[in-house]
C-alpha cells in the first residue's frame, strides 16, 4: 500500500472549519477535501440515504489514494460511520480507516461542565440519531444531555444569509429552546461543523457563564493523538504539505463560499461521484 493524503469529507462546506484547524495543527501532511455540495444538506435525509451518499464519497477518496478519511460532518458521523466501519471496511484493505467527529468530541465534552448538564445544537439528523447522548454516556454517565435541532441554520449559512437581521430570529429561537430545557446547562457544543460561522452571534445571546465549544480544535488534537498512537497508519500518510479541494457541484460557487469557512482563498476541482 502506497502512502497517500488524509481525506476529509463533508456534505458541503462545514468540514472546512475542521480541516482549517487540522492543517494548522498538522501542516506536514497532504490532504484532500471533498464536499458533496450537489446533494447537500444531509441533515434532514434518511439514515439509508446518508449512508449511501457517504459511502460513495468515501470510496472516491480511497480511489484517490487516501488511506485515512475523516468524516468532518456530524450527520455523516451519526448516520453512516458505524455501518461503514462494521459493514464495508472489513471487505476492503484492513489498513484503511474512516473516523468521525462525534466520538472524539464526546470523550472531552464532560470535562468542561461543572453542572453536569450540557447542550447540543445540531442538525435534525444528528439529534434524531441520539449519537451524542449515547457516546457521552460511555465516558461521562453522570452527564445529562439536552439537544436542540436547528434545521434552518445550515441553509442560512450556505446561502450566506447568516449575517442578515432575519437570521438572528432563528438563532435566538433555537438557543432559547435549548436553554428552556434546563436552567443548569453550563456548556453548549456546536454539533455541526457549519455552526462556527454563527459563533460570535451565539456568544452575544448566551449568558456569560455558559461555555460554547466548536469542534475544529478538538478534532485536530484528537487526530494528532490518533496518529501518534497508530504508527503503522501514520506511515501511510504522505507528507508534502499539499492540500487539494474537490466538490460535486460548481467549483466557482465552492471557491467563493469555501473561503468563508476555510479562512483563505482556495481552488477546487469538480469530482463526479460514481
Amino acid at each position: 500500500m502506497q502512502s497517500g493524503p488524509i481525506g476529509i469529507f463533508d456534505s458541503g462546506y462545514g468540514g472546512l472549519t475542521v480541516m482549517k484547524e487540522i492543517v494548522k495543527k498538522l501542516p506536514q501532511y497532504d490532504y484532500i477535501y471533498l464536499g458533496d455540495n450537489a446533494r447537500a444538506p444531509y441533515g434532514n435525509r434518511s439514515f439509508e440515504t446518508v449512508y449511501e451518499y457517504t459511502l460513495q464519497c468515501v470510496n472516491n477518496l480511497f480511489n484517490k489514494g487516501c488511506n485515512l478519511i475523516i468524516l468532518a460532518c456530524n450527520t455523516a458521523s451519526a448516520k453512516a460511520l458505524r455501518n461503514i466501519q462494521q459493514r464495508d471496511l472489513p471487505l476492503m484493505d484492513s489498513r484503511l480507516r474512516v473516523l468521525g467527529v462525534i466520538r472524539p468530541t464526546a470523550e472531552l465534552l464532560g470535562n468542561y461542565s461543572k453542572s453536569k448538564n450540557v447542550g447540543i445544537l445540531a442538525t435534525s439528523g444528528t439529534v434524531s440519531s441520539n449519537s451524542y447522548p449515547i457516546e457521552i454516556e460511555k465516558f461521562f454517565p453522570e452527564i445529562t444531555v439536552h439537544q436542540e435541532a436547528c434545521p434552518i441554520w445550515v441553509p442560512l449559512i450556505e446561502n450566506n444569509e447568516f449575517n442578515n437581521i432575519g437570521a438572528e430570529y432563528f438563532i435566538q429561537k433555537h438557543i432559547n429552546n435549548l436553554l428552556s430545557k434546563s436552567n443548569n446547562i453550563d456548556t453548549i457544543l456546536l454539533g455541526c461543523t457549519h455552526y462556527p460561522l454563527l459563533e460570535n452571534k451565539i456568544k452575544e445571546i448566551l449568558p456569560k457563564n455558559i461555555t460554547l465549544l466548536s469542534q475544529g480544535n478538538i478534532i485536530a488534537n484528537s487526530l494528532k493523538d490518533y496518529l501518534n498512537r497508530h504508527n503503522e497508519l501514520e506511515e501511510l500518510c504522505s507528507k508534502n504539505g499539499k492540500v487539494a479541494f474537490y466538490t460535486t457541484d460548481s467549483t466557482e460557487i465552492f471557491d467563493k463560499q469555501g473561503d468563508i469557512f476555510y479562512g483563505k482563498k482556495l481552488k477546487s476541482e469538480y469530482l463526479h461521484i460514481r
